[in-house]
């Protein structure tokens, strides 16, 4: 059974920066497209970014488009979310998700593989 595991969040101050990362177990990473989701308290979850199963294309949510990146390295089955300029409400859990494509990963990813979510917070 493929786990998932996000680490590299964290306590940073307005306009600083963040990488996240998610280390898959399993040989089928480079199979599947990979994306990240956040929720923050109160809130549902929402899509942030997500890559192909090879690295060719991505797609972010408008409000981190410029800011967030999303990378992956399928020979160390790992994604990477670098975050830049950060604000104080992009403060969430952010959890990592494996599922068939980007478009299922648009679409909610139901049926994708779930991490257990790592805590970003941006202090003002």
């Amino acid at each position: 059974q493929v786990r998932l595991v996000e680490s590299g969040g964290g306590l940073v101050q307005a306009g600083g920066s963040l990488r996240l990362s998610c280390a898959a177990s399993g040989r089928t990473f480079a199979n599947y497209a990979m994306g990240w989701f956040r929720q923050a308290p109160g809130k549902e979850r929402e899509f942030v970014a997500a890559i192909t199963w090879n690295g060719v294309d991505t797609v972010y949510q408008d409000f981190v488009k410029g800011r967030f990146t999303i990378s992956r390295e399928n020979g160390k089955n790992i994604v990477h979310l670098q975050m830049n300029s950060l604000k104080p409400e992009d403060t969430a859990v952010y959890y990592c998700v494996r599922d068939r494509s980007t478009a299922t990963i648009l679409n909610g990813a139901a049926s994708g593989t779930w991490g257990q979510g790592t805590q970003v917070t941006v202090s003002s």
